[in-house]
């Protein structure tokens, strides 16, 4: 029954997940401020931190494809698809960093944003291509550490001090060996 129980708390959380990438970024979107900030990316983080591998790639994935869809942010191509790579990754490395290896959480956040950055510029390169734009190793390191670079203070601060209260108010569970 705990089981179902969890799965079931992983399902609404990832829901709320995707819910959260959907009204953060538009509500950021309406100062100017949605690509300093980085809305979309927060909740992603937090759903692999709470919920593990598979449900961060799922919420991940669906989020940027849902909010182009929806709200035209990201363009559906070529940024939609390399946000939706970047963000199942930064949702699959966080749960696999932190609930599979047991990881602590700091460095596995900083890990999954590592990781996820590398993507998003693997993913830029070839979409971008496609699309017959210029990319670069300078592009990549200014839209990847730059531009974001509140944004990236913003996750790293708030991230695990939210997935710490969570956890602590008994909501989730500290990953098993802590």
């Amino acid at each position: 029954m705990e089981r179902v129980h969890s799965a079931t708390k992983n399902m609404i959380t990832t829901a709320l997940c995707i819910a959260l990438g959907l009204v953060l970024p538009s509500a950021f979107h309406l100062v100017g401020a949605g690509s300093v900030f980085l809305p979309m990316h927060i909740p992603v983080l937090l759903c692999g931190l709470l919920c593990g591998w598979q449900y961060g790639a799922v919420c991940g994935g669906i989020v940027p494809l849902l909010s182009s869809v929806v709200t035209g942010m990201p363009p559906i191509f070529p940024t939609a698809p390399a946000m939706m790579l970047e963000l199942c990754a930064y949702g699959c490395l966080t749960g696999l960093l932190y609930r599979q290896l047991r990881c602590p959480l700091y460095p596995a956040l900083l890990g999954a944003m590592l990781g996820g950055r590398v993507v998003s510029g693997l993913a830029n390169a070839l979409f971008l291509g496609l699309a017959g734009q210029p990319y670069g190793i300078t592009m990549f390191l200014t839209a990847a550490f730059v531009t974001g670079l509140p944004g990236i203070a913003i996750q790293i601060l708030f991230v695990p001090l939210f997935v710490l209260a969570l956890q602590k108010a008994g909501f989730f569970p500290r990953p098993a060996g802590r």
